[in-house]
């Protein structure tokens, strides 16, 4: 059995991500088989048993989770060709009046805060934000198995098999796309599931069985709804919530 960095194996056990694991062993946060290991590149074997000291505990359960219905025009992650981050959304007067959290909004919440995922700019709907690497990694982590609902609405002519194609049969950029689950809501619109999010991914299947999407809007992530939540607005993942 080899050893591996033990920031490595804290990211595959789900215990934090990697960035967060470095930072917590140099602060001494971290045990493995009850030892505090403060050395950056430690190696450890995989069957060796880490854990976290009370300090690195508090400072998860401090991190927080951010839910916000994107609007069009924003991009999910740094700014770009002049449209604004969707994080800038995030301040008080945005912060949905029906949200049930307690937590009142600090700019603290916004230190470290990244999309855990994309949403096009010209798509709308449910964005992640965390400070929390554990959410990060559980939806957008190579393994990841969280469904991503989406309301698509199209125009043009579908060819023939097209229905059976979006399900399982497209491919891009030279690679077979996993199972996904489309079925039609109305005579304009398709429901999407995905397990995967490649660039474009909805618009370029679409494109390949003779559709094109007019509009796009994520409805779902996991277990964790859009639902009543106003575009432009955002509101805490809740302490019952979970993806």
């Amino acid at each position: 059995m080899e050893k591996i960095r033990l920031s490595k194996l804290m990211s595959e056990q789900g215990i934090c991500s990697r960035r967060e694991a470095d930072s917590y062993i140099e602060k001494g946060w971290v045990l493995v088989d009850g030892e505090a290991v403060s050395q950056l590149g430690t190696k450890v074997f995989p069957n060796q048993k880490v854990t976290l000291n009370k300090s690195a505990q508090t400072q998860q359960q401090t991190q927080m989770t951010i839910l916000l219905n994107k609007p069009i025009s924003y991009v999910s992650g740094q700014a770009e060709d002049g449209y604004q981050p969707a994080v800038v959304l995030i301040k008080p007067e945005t912060r949905w009046a029906n949200d049930s959290m307690p937590q009142r909004f600090s700019a603290l919440h916004l230190r470290g805060l990244a999309p855990a995922g994309r949403l096009d700019i010209d798509s709308q709907g449910l964005l992640v934000l965390t400070q929390d690497g554990r959410v990060a990694k559980q939806l957008i982590g190579e393994d990841s198995l969280i469904d991503k609902e989406y309301l698509v609405r199209v125009t043009g002519k579908l060819v023939g098999n097209g229905l059976n194609m979006l399900n399982h049969g497209l491919s891009l950029d030279g690679q077979k796309l996993k199972p996904a689950k489309v079925t039609w809501q109305n005579e304009d619109q398709l429901r999407f599931i995905l397990r995967e999010g490649k660039k474009r991914q909805i618009r370029r299947m679409c494109e390949l069985v003779g559709l094109k999407v007019s509009g796009l809007k994520r409805v779902r992530i996991g277990k964790v709804k859009l639902g009543d939540l106003p575009v432009g607005q955002w509101r805490y993942l809740r302490a019952d919530e979970s993806f």
